[in-house]
């Protein structure tokens, strides 16, 4: 842990600092914002299980709310392709379904009001299809709220280089994800960052980019 705090230190000393400053605020802003952006975000996430994040900025700049919510299922799967995309098909049926949530800054801000960030994580997984704990914690990160980690592949495997972990399961089950969650809440607090925060810097020394 010592050596990856370390490294945490030397990339918070470069310009990548400013840009992950900005990114984080952009997401307290969306915080803000009203349903339809955060119907954008919800799909936005949808689209990045098993994908790449960047060709999933891609078809949400493309789309924006108005193709999300209106598009036809063919028309999706399109335009998702036309992005080099994953897994149209099966993206584009998840948005398709995924509409049924419309209203999903009310249920979720409910949600946390009622049983807590972790409660709204749960509910997410249980009733969106497409949701696993990582869609669900991204999205909930996303939309403004810091204090959740997203444990994609970049992530897990920073933390299996430096010995936080000692192997990585072929997928992560719910006992898995909380279990690696907890580790991952301990760094955060030894590198004085929010999880949100230090997902941002873990993820830049790996794919060397800041997106969201």
């Amino acid at each position: 842990m010592r050596t990856l705090l370390a490294e945490l230190k030397k990339v918070q000393k470069t310009d990548v600092k400013k840009r992950i400053d900005t990114r984080l605020a952009e997401f307290k802003t969306l915080n803000t914002k009203g349903e339809k952006e955060w119907f954008s975000e919800f799909c936005f996430c949808l689209l990045t299980s098993n994908a790449k994040s960047k060709t999933a900025c891609a078809v949400q700049r493309e789309l924006g709310f108005d193709g999300f919510y209106t598009m036809p299922h063919a028309r999706l799967v399109e335009r998702i392709k036309a992005n080099k995309h994953r897994f149209h098909n099966t993206k584009a049926s998840r948005i398709m379904e995924g509409r049924a949530h419309y209203g999903i800054k009310k249920t979720v801000q409910d949600m946390i009001d009622k049983d807590g960030i972790l409660g709204a994580r749960e509910w997410l997984v249980e009733h969106v299809k497409g949701y696993g704990y990582k869609e669900a914690s991204h999205f909930l990160r996303n939309v403004g709220y810091d204090n959740i980690a997203i444990l994609d592949r970049h992530i897990l495997n920073l933390m299996k280089e430096h010995g936080i972990v000692r192997r990585l399961p072929t997928s992560l089950n719910r006992k898995r994800y909380l279990q690696f969650e907890k580790k991952f809440t301990t760094l955060a607090h030894a590198a004085h960052m929010s999880m949100a925060e230090l997902d941002m810097y873990m993820w830049y020394m790996k794919a060397k980019d800041v997106l969201k």
